[in-house]
């Protein structure tokens, strides 16, 4: 198998929910579905396919598909990109560049609205619909924002803007009583947030693992909520995704690419020992930091419920102008 994860370095790694760019790879075509083991003609043949992903911890539930064989099982020799850059990934995978990517599903719905064809294959990792959530707001004790409708007036600093943090923010402020609209966002790198809100320059911060429990380790900070659970509990938080065209180009390869998905993070959920031993090497994270870090849910499952109330509270908030049209978003394979 071909890994090609480029520089990923400290917590800046960790940050979750980031759309990315395309990284450099080889494009797989049609002509080479029809080589691959499972994919193609069984005759023991690879299929080589490149699958851009996010230099961050869930993330290595597709490597350790790939360490563990299970890709190749399948008849895909899998090179994994590296994306750093936004919202780059989605046209690196509709003109085939990338032929699957795996990133935030609110992306992909707003690629589609915006005339881009995406398909998701799979579900990926999902945030936790109770208890101690992977995601969520923090202010500084003193601030008196304690509450969502708290945060009226005030400014919360996220990693994009138009995407999963304000969204389910938005929500949330609603669901309490108080007014989205006046709720000001401002987009932050994660690793730059605890800093900004000590200083005063944002009033609070979403923020993922490790940033989150980082941040709540000072006395001085305090939990507002899990915007997830407050909105869509267990809302998915990353799906791999292709291009129509490329799904109803190599229909042999996407499904093998889905059934090796499901099987790989079926395998990393039930193995969580033998995924954090994996992260220190995957982005570079320290071993204890490894060991104690929170991690979404990994299941290849698309939650087809979380992600159409996604979709419609996108048209409810302007982020998209029409609902996803749902007999097209999924990929329709065995």
């Amino acid at each position: 198998m071909k890994k090609n994860i480029a520089s990923i370095t400290g917590l800046a790694a960790v940050s979750i929910l980031a759309l990315s760019a395309c990284g450099s790879g080889s494009p797989s075509g049609g002509d080479e579905a029809e080589n691959g083991a499972e994919a193609g003609g069984g005759n023991g043949e690879m299929t080589q396919i490149t699958v851009g992903v996010l230099p961050i911890a869930p993330s290595v539930g597709i490597y350790y598909g790939i360490e563990n064989g299970v890709f190749e099982e399948h008849g895909l020799d899998v090179e994994l990109s590296d994306s750093n850059a936004g919202a780059a990934m989605l046209p690196a995978v509709s003109n085939q560049q990338l032929q699957f990517g795996i990133g935030n599903p609110n992306s992909v719905l707003n690629a589609n609205d915006r005339g881009l064809d995406m398909r998701i294959i799979t579900g990926y990792s999902n945030s936790l619909a109770e208890g101690d959530d992977i995601a969520g707001v923090v202010a500084t004790a003193e601030s008196g924002i304690e509450d969502w409708d708290d945060l009226e007036g005030n400014t919360v600093s996220v990693n994009a803007l138009q995407t999963q943090g304000d969204l389910t923010i938005m929500e949330a402020v609603e669901q309490a009583g108080g007014d989205p609209s006046a709720v000001e966002f401002s987009e932050m790198p994660f690793p730059d947030m605890q800093a900004q809100l000590e200083q005063g320059n944002t009033d609070a911060i979403w923020v993922p693992e490790p940033f989150l429990s980082n941040a709540l380790a000072d006395e001085a900070n305090q939990l507002v909520g899990y915007s997830f659970q407050d909105s869509i509990p267990g809302m998915p938080t990353m799906v791999s995704f292709s291009s129509g065209e490329y799904v109803e180009e190599n229909p042999e390869v996407a499904q093998a690419f889905s059934d090796a998905m499901n099987e790989s993070l079926q395998m990393a959920e039930e193995d969580p020992d033998g995924v954090r031993a994996l992260l220190p090497e995957f982005i570079d994270l320290p071993e204890e930091a490894a060991e104690n870090l929170r991690m979404e849910e990994l299941d290849g499952e698309i939650r087809t419920e979380q992600l159409e109330q996604a979709g419609e509270l996108m048209v409810k908030f302007d982020f998209i102008s029409d609902e996803p049209d749902t007999s097209t978003l999924y990929f329709d394979g065995e």
